[in-house]
């Protein structure tokens, strides 16, 4: 199963959550960021990965992470979605 196809099935999964947050959990979800330590992690991970200089427990740490961080940003997209809703401008309506 492809990245892209992952992200889509996730997506739909994630709809009916976007559709219960409130504007003050969507703000929160939207504002979430990893903490210094498990940031640098990531990073020292994600170099080693590229030269190929990661053991076998440490490729299924990376993988584990870049899995969660694909979680946390669909989740994110989805209360942005909502905080986008929440400040569009109410439609005029055409009695014409």
């Amino acid at each position: 199963m492809t990245t892209a196809v992952r992200a889509s099935i996730l997506d739909r999964l994630l709809d009916p959550v976007r559709d219960v947050l409130t504007p003050e959990v969507a703000q929160a979800l939207a504002d979430l960021r990893a903490d210094d330590e498990t940031q640098g992690r990531v990073e020292d991970l994600a170099g080693r990965h590229r030269e190929g200089k990661l053991a076998p427990e440490e490729l299924e740490e990376y993988e584990a992470l870049v899995s969660g961080i694909g979680f946390i940003s669909v989740l994110q997209a989805k209360a942005r979605s909502v905080l986008r809703r929440r400040q569009a401008p109410p439609h005029a309506l055409n009695w014409a």
